[in-house]
């Protein structure tokens, strides 16, 4: 029986950790893998300390600081049901359960998908969903980025680097991410916008070779040989059938990042906290772990 699981380990995770080791607790991270959302950052000028850092870099560090209070991590371990039974927290994961007294949930988000015609036969082969993980196997070659907010322009300013041409695919008018990325993708000779466009299909044969478009009514065809879809995420949630969530899936916290179910607390991208930001992230996993160790004081097991 520990007093805290910690489900997810990114800045939240990471961070609610670290404070439940420094509170002595005795707790247990369980994580499918460590940083999150964070890794897939190619630029992060906005975390304070740090007037720039990589996504991986800064992941780093955050672990270099769990792995220094000897935490308990099961890594590459799939949360698949979250419930509380009495005063039991039960944590089934695909390759065990676990019992808690109280639960920290940073699990964040995962990429949406198109849902178009081969998208999912091509996964893997052409189709990805990081620029920074797999934009190095494309040097040279022409790619699309299907999106038009942060996510989509950062993985844009990543590929124009290293591929021949990147064409970014927007459904809506303009784009919606942040104007200094927009600059630097719109002004770039290395870069096609296409606004009010919408991907129909995905086709090739062993690999990617090309994108069905529909633009202004009209179908065409465009030659590429990676697409990267970056089109939003979806909250990492399914496994707690009990917490109350909102019409995103995000899971609802107060401002003390409790969720309806007494012992169990979230954090990070996976709540409905408004901005999803990695300062933010660590501040609200700060805060669940804190939570947690009021709530272990002030009650009887």
């Amino acid at each position: 029986m520990y007093d805290l699981i910690v489900i997810g380990a990114g800045p939240a995770g990471i961070t609610a950790s670290v404070y439940a080791a420094r509170k002595r607790m005795d707790f247990l991270v369980i994580t499918r893998d460590i940083g999150g959302q964070a890794v897939w950052s190619a630029e992060v000028s906005n975390y304070p300390g740090y007037q720039f850092i990589s996504g991986p870099d800064l992941v780093a560090r955050f672990e270099e600081l769990l792995r220094a209070y000897d935490s308990v991590v099961k890594e590459n371990e799939r949360v698949v049901d979250l419930r509380k039974i009495g005063t039991k927290i039960i944590v089934k994961t695909d390759k065990g359960v676990y019992d808690s007294r109280t639960c920290v949930v940073a699990s964040g988000k995962r990429s949406k998908e198109l849902g178009v015609p081969g998208e999912r036969e091509f996964k893997n082969k052409g189709v990805a969903y990081c620029a920074i993980c797999d934009g190095p196997l494309f040097a040279g070659k022409e790619v699309a980025v299907i999106g038009g907010g942060n996510s989509a322009l950062d993985a844009a300013l990543q590929l124009m680097k290293i591929c021949r041409q990147t064409y970014v695919i927007n459904a809506m008018p303009v784009f919606t991410g942040d104007a200094v990325m927009r600059e630097k993708v719109e002004h770039n000779s290395a870069v096609t916008v296409m606004n009010n466009t919408q991907v129909t299909a995905i086709v090739g044969d062993v690999f990617v070779n090309a994108l069905q478009i529909r633009k202004d009514g009209m179908e065409e065809r465009l030659s590429v040989q990676g697409v990267f879809v970056e089109i939003g995420l979806m909250p990492n949630a399914d496994f707690a059938p009990d917490l109350e969530k909102n019409e995103q899936g995000e899971i609802r916290v107060n401002c003390r990042v409790e969720t309806n179910v007494p012992g169990i607390f979230a954090a990070g991208d996976v709540t409905d906290v408004p901005e999803k930001q990695i300062v933010i992230a660590a501040g609200e996993g700060a805060k669940a772990s804190l939570g947690a160790f009021r709530y272990l004081a002030s009650h009887k097991f």
